[in-house]
């Protein structure tokens, strides 16, 4: 093969390599993540709550309302958690889990009447693993999103909150 056939050749493999790589990255970016449009749910109910455990620092108790509980095509596994203070008080929040980016999002805040506010400040934040105030960690490590992958259905998230931590998790 001549010089200039070996050039030519070089280039064109060149020339379709970047071309491949150019579709690529644009198909790429063409498809980041989109998060789908959230329906506020229904007020939880005293009889679809599920406890889970967060940490010994902490005499509060925490509740997912599983009837709430979904996983949606967006990868957001979504859900109203309830905190109960020793004191009575009661703080009840609708909110979603992105496991990928591990982050987390209130869209709402219940009211005393059953209805919701919408959460002011409802941007995507980093999910922290702080000791006295980690529920949405526990959350994270050891219920939705066991190993950092999602849960597949609300009925593998509920499972696992019902047998104290996903079956994946060792212990």
């Amino acid at each position: 093969m001549s010089l200039l056939r070996r050039a030519s050749f070089a280039f064109v493999t060149l020339f379709l390599s970047a071309s491949a790589s150019a579709e690529f990255d644009d198909d790429y970016e063409n498809k980041q993540w989109q998060e789908i449009e959230v329906q506020l749910p229904a007020a939880p109910r005293q009889e679809t709550l599920l406890p889970f455990y967060v940490s010994a620092a902490t005499e509060n108790r925490f509740f997912i309302d599983g009837a709430t509980l979904s996983v949606g095509s967006d990868g957001v596994v979504r859900y109203v958690l309830v905190v109960l203070t020793p004191q009575g008080v009661r703080n009840v929040t609708y909110e979603g889990m992105r496991c990928e980016a591990r982050e987390r999002r209130i869209y709402a805040s219940g009211r005393g009447d059953g209805t919701w506010s919408k959460a002011r400040k409802n941007e995507w934040v980093r999910i922290q693993d702080a000791y006295a105030n980690r529920q949405h960690a526990a959350l994270f490590l050891e219920y939705f999103c066991p190993i950092g992958n999602i849960v597949q259905d609300a009925e593998e998230a509920r499972n696992a909150l019902r047998r104290g931590g996903h079956p994946d998790i060792k212990r």
